[in-house]
Formats: structure tokens, C-alpha cells, sequence
């Protein structure tokens, strides 16, 4: 771990939180949340989606494919936008390029909305379709990683855990925004009205709350690590991802691995779930989706929960913990709810819960990389991770599932052991940290 605490603004480290601590940590959550709806909406629409922009005459399977496989297409993109935002961000600046992924993300969103259909343009339509998403991609790429970025260098040094938790319970509140819109429009329409126009008001409402978002982000300032690094002379010369793969290959491994967790955690229980209980199960739309509101509130309140006791605890201790209760409680609830469907409000939420551990990620990640290069090292790892694994995790679920009903359920757990053995990597390298650190002092 080769985080430099010296990078700390002088006086800054045992403060506590201030106002204006919160205005940046509230208006980076705000423009986060409103950005990650934009790029999950589609999921929640993926079925009706699929309707409009592939030919009526394929199997519905093949159908839902090429839908993913366009969804795919935004994580795919990810590693090429957020490296080139981040470049950018360690040689110019945070705040830049944490405006510029958010006005990225609300235009395309908004022309989702008003694209014509495969019935109207035919073959266009899914390539409009396709363009768009790699945008979305594009700046989602530079958005979570720069957000990390942002807030931990904002907040005092003791707080990097909460302020990454936070944000991140932010960025999942973005889900939950998909999620209620989503409900709403299967409770305030009937399914008709949904597949014949209904399902584009998520996306213009998308477009809008993105466009709102990126006015508020003018309010924010440059972090302080940064203008200190640039006062003093101590930008990073050249390619910051040159850097970032000479010095620090164990760091990124670290990262990509807990990367890996946290989007088989978030697509597969969060995303993926809802259409799951509905063909697999027979749980109707409305309920499977009241559910899943009900588990991303409970994840909000994880993230917050795990980034908190990254303050406190060893980190390695709190994967390894938080490894095994997702484990668990991801067995119970496919599980128990394939026996007994009225389990449903009490297990989802369960399982939500523990998902937060995603919320200890980003601190695990911006302790691991100095601040010259902390931009682009946490981008490259988390993006290109996310764009082979987030990307083809509900491929590789939906063909798992023609011959194994609890895919989704085994594809976690296999994760939980990832998780589990960064945990106690970290652990190993914390405690080393430390003996050494108290050889030194005597």
C-alpha cells in the first residue's frame, strides 16, 4: 500500500467535518446519483428495450442477449473514457473533468428518450442505440473513479472511509432512483401504454436530472491535495498511467480483484435480480420491483456502514467480514425465496445490506495509490476490471442459467471468496505496515 499521508494539507488531518466538507461530499453524492441512473435505467427497461430495437421475428432469448450485449457495450467503454479523464485529472485537475463526465452522461441519456425504433429505421435504431451507450460509458468511466478522488482529497485523513462510503451510497442511490421510477411507471401505467411509449420517460427524466446535476457541480472547488501538488511543483511528468504500471502492479491487481466483487455484487443482486424473480420465479413486476427498492435502501445504508468502519477497524478485517455475510446471506435469499416467494421483503433486503460492502472499496483503492498518480491508477484498475467483468457478468448469467436456476445465487459466492483473500491480503500487509513502523520507532 503506498498511500503517502504527507499529501495531507498541513492541520487538515484531525479535523472533523466541516459545512463545507458536506456541500462537496453532498453535491459530488447528488451528481453521482443522478449520473448512475442514467447508465442503469436501461437495465430496469432492458425487456421492453429489447422490443423496440430488435426484430419481432427472434427468440426472446437471443433478443435479450443482443440487449445486454449492447448494455455490455457501456462497460466496455469504460477503461478508454475513464483513462483519458483521468490522465487529465492528475495533470490539470479534479474538478474539470468531474464536470465533464456528468454533461457526457445527460446528453446521450436524453437522446435514448427520442430515438426512433428498429420498426421506424430499422438496422439504425439498435447502432443509435449502441453509439449512445458507449458514450454513457465513456463518462461513467471517468465519473466513480474521479468522485473517490474528489471527496478523499477534500475531507481530513481519519474521514477517507466514511467520505468514500458515502459517495458510494450515493452512487447506489442512483439506483434506487432507477428503481422507484421504474416501479412507478409499472404502477401508474398499464403494460400497453409501457411498451408503446411509456418506456422513454426514464430516459428524457434521466437527461434532465443529469443536465440539472452538472449546473450544481459548478459550485464545487479544486480539491486541496491537488493545488498543493501544482503549487509545489509536483504533478506527475509524462503519462501518469506510465507510472501507474511501473510502481504499482500489486496495487492495481488489488484494485481490479475488488473491482470484480463489487459488479458481480451491485449487476448481479441489484440489477440483474428484479427480471430474474419475475421469469424464474413468477413474481410479478410490481413486486419484484417494490423488493428491490427495498434492498438498495438497505445497500445505501451498507455502504455508508462498511466506508464508516474502514475509519475504525483494519480494512483487510472488514473484507473479510463483509465477504463472508454477503456470502451468507446471498445463499439464503435464492435460496429461500425459491421455496417460499413470501420471504421476498425480508430476505432481498437482507442481501442488500451486505452488498455495501462495496462501500469499502474506494478506500481500499485511493489508500493504495500515491496522489500524483491516484486518479489514473484507481481509473485504470477500476474500469478495466469493471469493462471485462461488470460487462460480461449477465452474459455469462444468462447462460448459466439455461442449465443452472441458481446461477446468479453461485456467481456471488464464487466472489465472496475473491473478496475474502484481498481481505486477507490486506490484513498481511497492514499488519507487516505496522511491525514495521514499530521496529522503526524502537
Amino acid at each position: 500500500m503506498s498511500h503517502d499521508k504527507s499529501s495531507v494539507p498541513a492541520g487538515s488531518e484531525h479535523r472533523r467535518l466541516n459545512s463545507k466538507d458536506y456541500k462537496t461530499l453532498s453535491l459530488a453524492a447528488l451528481g453521482g446519483a443522478l449520473e448512475f441512473y442514467d447508465f442503469i435505467i436501461f437495465v430496469f427497461l432492458a425487456a421492453i428495450v429489447g422490443q423496440h430495437f430488435f426484430p419481432a421475428n427472434i427468440p426472446d432469448w437471443l433478443r435479450q442477449f443482443q440487449t445486454y450485449g449492447i448494455f455490455a457495450a457501456g462497460y466496455l467503454a469504460r477503461p478508454l473514457g475513464g483513462i483519458i479523464m483521468a490522465h487529465f485529472g492528475d495533470l490539470v485537475g479534479r474538478k474539470k473533468m468531474f464536470n465533464l463526465s456528468i454533461m457526457l452522461m445527460a446528453l446521450p441519456t436524453l437522446l435514448m428518450g427520442l430515438l426512433p425504433t428498429y420498426d421506424s429505421i430499422g438496422i439504425l435504431a439498435p447502432l443509435c442505440l449502441l453509439l449512445l451507450r458507449i458514450l454513457q460509458g465513456a463518462a461513467i468511466g471517468g465519473e466513480v473513479p474521479g468522485a473517490w478522488v474528489f471527496v478523499s482529497e477534500h475531507v481530513p485523513s481519519h474521514r477517507i472511509g466514511y467520505a468514500c462510503g458515502s459517495l458510494t451510497a450515493g452512487l447506489t442511490a442512483g439506483i434506487l432512483l432507477g428503481s422507484l421510477v421504474a416501479t412507478a411507471l409499472n404502477t401508474l401505467l398499464p403494460q400497453a401504454d409501457i411498451i408503446a411509449w411509456g418506456w422513454r420517460i426514464p430516459f428524457l427524466l434521466g437527461g434532465l436530472f443529469g443536465l440539472f446535476a452538472m449546473m450544481l457541480r459548478r459550485w464545487l472547488e479544486e480539491t486541496p491535495i491537488f493545488n498543493e501538488m501544482k503549487a509545489k511543483k509536483q504533478l506527475v511528468e509524462g503519462l501518469p498511467l506510465k507510472q501507474v504500471l511501473g510502481n504499482s502492479k500489486p496495487e492495481v491487481v488489488m484494485s481490479m480483484l475488488l473491482t470484480w466483487m463489487l459488479s458481480a455484487a451491485i449487476v448481479v443482486v441489484i440489477l440483474m435480480t428484479p427480471t430474474y424473480l419475475q421469469k424464474q420465479l413468477a413474481i410479478a413486476p410490481t413486486a419484484a420491483l417494490q423488493a428491490n427498492s427495498l434492498a438498495t435502501v438497505t445497500l445505501t445504508l451498507g455502504c455508508i456502514f462498511f466506508g464508516w468502519l474502514n475509519d475504525r477497524i483494519n480494512s483487510g478485517l472488514v473484507f473479510i467480514v463483509g465477504s463472508i455475510g454477503l456470502a451468507v446471506t446471498t445463499y439464503v435469499f435464492y435460496h429461500g425465496v425459491a421455496a417460499d416467494p413470501s420471504l421476498l421483503l425480508v430476505l432481498y433486503p437482507l442481501v442488500g445490506f451486505f452488498v455495501g460492502i462495496v462501500g469499502a472499496v474506494p478506500y481500499a483503492m485511493v489508500m493504495a495509490f500515491p496522489p500524483a498518480i491516484r486518479f489514473s491508477g484507481i481509473s485504470f484498475s477500476y474500469n478495466l476490471s469493471y469493462a471485462i467483468f461488470g460487462g460480461l457478468t449477465p452474459m455469462v448469467v444468462a447462460l448459466w442459467l439455461k442449465n443452472e436456476p441458481m446461477a446468479p445465487c453461485y456467481y456471488v459466492i464464487m466472489l465472496c471468496v475473491v473478496g475474502a483473500a484481498v481481505g486477507c491480503w490486506l490484513l498481511q500487509q497492514q499488519l507487516r505496515q505496522e511491525s514495521t513502523a514499530l521496529a522503526e520507532a524502537n
